[in-house]
C-alpha cells in the first residue's frame, strides 16, 4: 500500500484575484480587499501591484492609503469567496477525488496513488501552476505525508523561524547573534528569497515519504495552526521553530500550553491521525437546451419549456426529491441573460404542476435579439415522501382526495403566490395559549399544512374582531361603569356579561400584559355595538379599563 500523499494548495491573493476575475481584463493599479473589523477597516487581501507598495496584510486602511495613495479598495464579499472556494474545489477534482476546503483561502487533496497520473509529485504540481496560470491565481503548494505537514509547507516553506518581536529572548542580546539573525532574514527586507529545497520555487514544496520531521523542523511554529496568543507566548520563550518543540517535554507544553499544540504537533509529525474528508458532493438538477437559431415568439419559448420540463422531473423522482423553487433563465443572442423564478406551496416532481407557474411568467421575458439557450434549474429542493403500493380502490380514493382538496388548493397556494409572492399568503393554525390573542398563530400557507382537525372551540365567546388594547376613560373601579368614554365617544351601557378572568403567562414578560390579572365583559351599548371590554387589576402597570375587542 503506497504511502500517504497530501497536497496543500493555498491561494493567498483569492479575495483580490477573484475580483480581477470579474473585471474580466488587466488590473494594473494596486487593488486591496478591506475587512471590517467594527473600529476599522483592514487589508485582508491584495494584488501584486499593491503588495510591490509596501503594503501588508491586515494593514489599517489609513496607513495603507498613506503609503499609496492610488490605491483602490474594495469590500471583501466573504459569502462571494466562499462560494468561489467551492468552484476551486470542484476543479481540484481533476487531481483526486478527495478534495477538502481548508477555509478560507486554502483546498487539502489527498493524492494518494494519483501522482503517477501526472508524471509524479512535481509533475502534478506542474499541472496545478499551470491551471491556476490559466485562471489567474496565485497558489503556493505543499505536499507531505500529513495534512498539517502539508498545509504549513504552502504557507511557510520560505519562512524560516522568527521572533515574535526583537529583544524577548537571551539568543538576541548577544550582537554577534543580532548580526546572524539579520543576514538569515534578509529578503524579509527586499532581499532575495531563499530557494525551496524541492527545485520547484514557482510552487511549493515536496517533503519526501518519511521526512515530515526534518522538513518542518526550520518552519516557524505558525505552521501547526495555532492560535495568535500561543504563537506569541512561544516566540517570547524563544521557541520559533518547530524544531525547538520536538525536542521538549511533551507534559511541559500541554501543562503550559494545553493540549492543543501537543495535538497540533502530533497531527503535522504524523503521530495523531487527521483525514482528509472531502465535502459530499452536491446535486444539481437542471436541465437545458441550445437552439440552433435564435427565437423569440412566445409559442416556440413554450415549446422549449415543456420539452425542458419531462427530463427535470424525471431526475428529481429518481433521486426522490420534489422541487420548491424553479428558476427558468434565457441567454439571448447579445450575451445577455434574464432569469425569473417561481415556488411551489408543496414540493412536487409532477411538471403538469410547474407548468402553469412558468406560464404566468412568460410575460416578463424580453427575447431581445432572440433567444439561443434556454436553462431551467431547481433551486431549492425537498425530500419527497416515500411511496407505498395500494390497490385500485385505495389508489381511487386516494387520487380522488388529491385531487379535490390538496393539490388544488396547493396549486392556488402557487398561482397566487407567482403574482404577489408566497411569503404574502398566510393560514390560521389554533395556539397551544389561554391568552386571547395567543389562540390563533400565524403560518405562511406555503410552508404549512392546513389544520384538518376539528377547530378548538373556547368555553366564553371570543369577538369576531380583536385588536390591541385601548384606553378606556372610566372610573378606575373593578365595578362595570355605566356610561364610559371610548375613541372620543361617549357610550351607554345597557347589558353586559361577565366577568371573565385571565391571567397572564408569569414565565413570559409581555408589554401588553404587564397591567396584571384581567376581568372581561361583553358590553352591549345604546348604539347596538358590542364591546369587549377589561379591566386591568395592575401590575408593573397601572390600573383600568380597556377596550380589546368587538363582536359581530
Amino acid at each position: 500500500m503506497p504511502n500517504r500523499r497530501i497536497l496543500s494548495l493555498w491561494f493567498p491573493r483569492l479575495g483580490a484575484e477573484r475580483l480581477l476575475r470579474m473585471e474580466r481584463g488587466t488590473f494594473d493599479a494596486p487593488l486591496a480587499v478591506l475587512r471590517d473589523t467594527g473600529q476599522m477597516q483592514v487589508i485582508s487581501s491584495m494584488n501584486v501591484q499593491a503588495e510591490a507598495e509596501g503594503l501588508t496584510l491586515d494593514q489599517p486602511l489609513r496607513d495603507a492609503q498613506a503609503v499609496c495613495p492610488q490605491l483602490i479598495t474594495r469590500l471583501r464579499n466573504e459569502q462571494a469567496e466562499a462560494a468561489f472556494l467551492k468552484v476551486l474545489r470542484r476543479w481540484a477534482g481533476k487531481f483526486s477525488p478527495w478534495v477538502a476546503e481548508a477555509p478560507p483561502d486554502g483546498l487539502v487533496i489527498d493524492v494518494t496513488g494519483c501522482t503517477h497520473l501526472f508524471g509524479g509529485e512535481q509533475g502534478l504540481l506542474s499541472h496545478v501552476a499551470q491551471d491556476c496560470n490559466d485562471l489567474g491565481l496565485t497558489v503556493r503548494a505543499g505536499v507531505a505525508d500529513t495534512l498539517g505537514a502539508a498545509w504549513a509547507l504552502a504557507r511557510f516553506a520560505a519562512q524560516p523561524g522568527a521572533s515574535h518581536r526583537s529583544g524577548d529572548d537571551i539568543d538576541q542580546e548577544a550582537p554577534a547573534t543580532r548580526s546572524r539573525a539579520v543576514k538569515r532574514r534578509h529578503w524579509t527586507r527586499g532581499g532575495t528569497p531563499p530557494p525551496l529545497a524541492s527545485g520547484v520555487a514557482d510552487v511549493g514544496q515536496i517533503a519526501p515519504p518519511g521526512q515530515a520531521h526534518t522538513t518542518l523542523a526550520d518552519l516557524p511554529v505558525a505552521g501547526l495552526r495555532l492560535e495568535g496568543d500561543t504563537q506569541a507566548e512561544l516566540a517570547r520563550l524563544g521557541l520559533r521553530r518547530i524544531g525547538d518543540l520536538t525536542g521538549q517535554p511533551r507534559a511541559a507544553l500541554a501543562r503550559r500550553f494545553g493540549k492543543g499544540l501537543v495535538l497540533r504537533l502530533d497531527q503535522a509529525l504524523g503521530s495523531a491521525p487527521e483525514p482528509v474528508s472531502p465535502a459530499a458532493v452536491e446535486a444539481t438538477f437542471a436541465v437545458r437546451m441550445t437552439l440552433p437559431d435564435p427565437i423569440g415568439l412566445e409559442d416556440d419559448v413554450w415549446a422549449a419549456i415543456d420539452r425542458l420540463l419531462p427530463p427535470l422531473c424525471a431526475r428529481l423522482r429518481d433521486k426522490g426529491k420534489g422541487v420548491r423553487v424553479v428558476r427558468l433563465q434565457v441567454f439571448r443572442a447579445d450575451q445577455t441573460m434574464q432569469g425569473v423564478e417561481v415556488g411551489l406551496a408543496r414540493a412536487s416532481d409532477d411538471p403538469d404542476r410547474l407548468r402553469p407557474l412558468l406560464r404566468m411568467k412568460l410575460d416578463d421575458i424580453d427575447a431581445g435579439f432572440g433567444i439561443d439557450m434556454l436553462r431551467i434549474e431547481a433551486l431549492r429542493v425537498e425530500t419527497l415522501h416515500a411511496r407505498h403500493a395500494a390497490g385500485h380502490l385505495e389508489a381511487g380514493q386516494a387520487a380522488a382526495k388529491r385531487l379535490s382538496e390538496a393539490h388544488v388548493i396547493d396549486d392556488l397556494v402557487g398561482r397566487i403566490g407567482a403574482r404577489v409572492g408566497l411569503e404574502q399568503i398566510t393560514r390560521r393554525h389554533p395556539g397551544a395559549s389561554h391568552i386571547p390573542e395567543k389562540t390563533a398563530q400565524m403560518q405562511h400557507a406555503a410552508w404549512s399544512e392546513p389544520w384538518r382537525d376539528e377547530w378548538p372551540a373556547p368555553t366564553v365567546a371570543r369577538p369576531l374582531l380583536m385588536w390591541r388594547p385601548e384606553p378606556v376613560t372610566a372610573p378606575d373601579v373593578p365595578r362595570l361603569p355605566e356610561r364610559f368614554r371610548w375613541r372620543g365617544r361617549d357610550l351607554e351601557a345597557t347589558g353586559a356579561a361577565g366577568p371573565e378572568r385571565i391571567a397572564p403567562e408569569w414565565w413570559l414578560d409581555e408589554p401588553d400584559w404587564r397591567s396584571g390579572v384581567r376581568d372581561y365583559w361583553r358590553v352591549t351599548c345604546a348604539t347596538g355595538e358590542k364591546l369587549w371590554l377589561y379591566y386591568a387589576h395592575g401590575g408593573t402597570m397601572s390600573a383600568g379599563w380597556f377596550c380589546q375587542g368587538s363582536f359581530a
